[in-house]
């Protein structure tokens, strides 16, 4: 009797003991628990790049889109800026910008007889070097013209028809300037032919200046917003602040079978 009684005791224990530290688990880990599933979903901000929502941020702050474009008219009139860009910046730039096309061109990406769209171009340097380099019927546009290089175009709403260009660039800190990402994207994609290319220079490594609309921290919110091309190229460039080189091809039309 004394034996069983014993082994009772010992059973009972041992279940309340196993209970007691059941209790405790739940009651000390599960806070933990919520706390970081809490902070993994406020650390990733709306937005309209799919997965890659993340990586891809909309500065706040603008109550519509004229004073958007207000803000950006701020920097691009600014008549020092201005000056700077036709004179101390412009055969030095000029000078980086044909070596990217010369490379660009040697890659076969760009051909002399492609015609060419550079978006938000200032005041044309980047048109001026790819002329320089033999691509001849090259283009700018950006809010405010400057002829004969740069036409008056918003890159969210381009002046253009249906598979215009057979290639298209930036290399001047435009993509954060969208404040309207996949709209930027989605004229590149209408106004270029299939199979055209599209070079981006863009910002991942560093923030970009105080005019700009959004922030990008990875490549794949392009490559995301890109839904009718195929990505060919990611590089590291130093080029003038912008550390990356983003290349996409459009998909050639498929041919249905008669």
């Amino acid at each position: 009797m004394i034996y069983r009684s014993f082994l009772n005791l010992s059973f009972l224990s041992l279940f309340l003991s196993l209970f007691f530290l059941a209790f405790l688990a739940s009651h000390s880990y599960s806070p933990l628990l919520r706390l970081r599933t809490a902070l993994q979903i406020h650390t990733i901000p709306p937005s309209r790049a799919g997965n890659g929502g993340a990586s891809l941020r909309i500065r706040p702050g603008y109550s519509s889109y004229n004073a958007y474009i207000e803000r950006q008219l701020n920097k691009t009139l600014n008549p020092k800026l201005r000056k700077i860009w036709t004179t101390r910046d412009w055969d030095r730039k000029i000078r980086v910008f044909a070596r990217f096309f010369q490379s660009l061109k040697q890659r076969n990406l760009i051909f002399n007889y492609s015609k060419a769209l550079s978006i938000g171009a200032r005041v044309g340097q980047e048109v001026a070097a790819m002329k320089l380099v033999g691509v001849s019927d090259s283009v700018g546009i950006d809010l405010v013209p400057c002829p004969p290089l740069v036409m008056k175009g918003d890159f969210h709403a381009q002046p253009f028809e249906n598979q215009t260009f057979d290639f298209e660039f930036e290399f001047s800190n435009v993509f954060d300037h969208a404040l309207y990402p996949w709209k930027f994207v989605g004229e590149i994609e209408r106004t270029l032919k299939h199979g055209g290319v599209c070079v981006l220079h863009v910002a991942v490594l560093r923030r970009a200046d105080k005019y700009s609309a959004n922030d990008l921290y990875s490549v794949q919110p392009l490559v995301e917003l890109f839904k009718e091309s195929e990505l060919l190229e990611v590089s590291k460039v130093d080029a003038f602040g912008l550390d990356t080189e983003v290349v996409f091809r459009k998909k050639k039309k498929k041919i249905e079978n008669s």
